[in-house]
């Protein structure tokens, strides 16, 4: 069949890679990709949170399932668009994908259904927040309350941070933020594909979201990952699915929206008891770079059972290997970076054993001498993003696989760049290296 991957970032990379592998796919066409995706699918330019120029791009190419990589496309409605077309589609209604749209709305989900989660308070104004954070004091969290690309959430360690965080997002017309309390444990990923009664959980992760080494600096859209995580065992997993996802599932389909797709939810764990930090509706990024590289079994199916309800006739296989990628950025970023600078190695770097490089913020041109350096021609891969590249590597255990990729990252050639080197530090053995040298 034909399939319509939208997106173009490194989780859609990572998508792309396991649809290609397909039996089931004759044809991958993404919109708008990426350089690093066009080298095993077809790229096409295209408005994804325009439902009816995807619903056209659908019927021009005869599509037999089109997949929703990121979460604005869903807010927007594309998913609904597609199924009144009569177009088979993975991803969630927009009805259903309110629950990483809006945190107000997935906090009265929760309160509905008893899911375990942090203490919180919605605000439209900015006097009010303000003075609910002065009578709660620090640490507190400050997030936004829409859709804010993985990068609307502060969590602020002192008053002034807070208030500071409440001015930033409130400062656009209309905006209203979510003030939460904060929790204390280790954070970790369950994905779950829900068919709007059944849910599956696949493999869990576990990522870095501040910029620098030893979690320090701003919060990021994650800067690596690594899969499985192991503070979110078995039972530690039984007792989010019991507690947090099924009862929400049941919500939603009892609101008359039942989920049917994927869903991401973070979790703080603390003495072996999940909570809820928030939902995601789609792959996390980079933690599907960790995840589907596991991933044994046909995704395809998969994708089809979730729309089609028919998840309870499936069946998941996972590697018994362990994954970690480390996300390579633009330096300034999640503030102001330069593009278009060339990045070279990329051969070597993925010529090491057990590494797959997924792009993320990639073009394919030529550079001006002064943007990257001379060399640069027709044809190179050059930075058009934040977060550019994600350098995954399977191996026998955490150790190897980090080795693996850090290994290759020293290999990739852009001076522009920068990453963690301490990526997985929280799972290693005591005696392992945590420098990521």
């Amino acid at each position: 069949m034909v399939i319509l991957l939208l997106g173009g970032g490194g989780r859609e990379h990572a998508l792309a890679a396991s649809i290609a592998e397909s039996p089931l796919c004759d044809r991958l066409i993404v919109a708008p990709g990426n350089a690093g995706i066009a080298m095993l699918a077809e790229c096409r330019p295209l408005a994804i949170t325009d439902p009816s120029a995807v619903v056209a791009l659908a019927r021009e190419l005869d599509a037999g399932l089109v997949v929703v990589g990121p979460e604005a496309p869903l807010a927007e409605g594309v998913a609904d668009t597609l199924s009144t077309a009569g177009i088979p589609v993975f991803g969630p209604s927009r009805a259903a994908a309110a629950l990483e749209a809006s945190k107000s709305f997935t906090k009265e989900v929760c309160d509905a259904c008893a899911a375990p989660t942090a203490g919180w308070a919605r605000f439209d104004a900015a006097a009010t927040a303000r003075a609910h954070i002065e009578a709660a004091g620090a640490p507190i969290v400050v997030k936004a309350d829409g859709l804010a690309a993985g990068k609307g959430v502060t969590v602020a360690m002192t008053v002034d941070d807070a208030l500071a965080a409440v001015d930033a997002l409130m400062a656009e017309p209309g905006a209203e933020v979510v003030i939460e309390e904060f929790m204390t444990g280790e954070e970790a990923s369950l994905f779950v594909l829900a068919d709007g009664e059944v849910a599956i959980p696949l493999a869990s992760a576990q990522d870095h979201k501040r910029a620098f080494d030893g979690d320090e600096g701003p919060n990021t859209g994650g800067m690596g990952a690594y899969s499985p995580a192991p503070v979110l065992d078995a039972v530690v997993e039984t007792r989010a699915m019991e507690t947090i996802v099924r009862p929400v599932l049941a919500e939603m389909a009892r609101r008359g929206t039942p989920f049917r797709g994927l869903l991401y939810a973070g979790l703080m764990i603390e003495g072996g008891n999940p909570r809820l930090v928030e939902f995601n509706v789609r792959f996390g990024d980079p933690e599907a770079q960790v995840v589907l590289p596991r991933l044994r079994s046909d995704i395809v199916p998969l994708m089809m059972a979730a729309g089609e309800g028919r998840l309870a006739e499936t069946a998941l296989g996972w590697t018994e290997a362990v994954a970690l990628t480390v996300v390579l950025a633009a330096r300034g970023y999640p503030g102001g970076y330069a593009k278009g600078e060339a990045i070279g190695g990329l051969a070597a770097a993925a010529a090491v054993e057990g590494v797959r490089i997924f792009h993320a913020g990639t073009a394919r041109g030529t550079v001006s001498g002064t943007a990257a350096g001379t060399g640069a021609g027709e044809g190179d891969i050059l930075s058009a993003g934040g977060r550019v590249l994600a350098v995954t590597a399977l191996g026998r255990d955490l150790v190897e696989a980090r080795a693996r990729a850090y290994r290759a990252v020293d290999l990739i050639d852009w001076p522009g760049g920068f990453c963690r080197r301490d990526i997985g530090w929280r799972a290693l053995p005591a005696d392992a290296d945590s420098t990521g040298r």
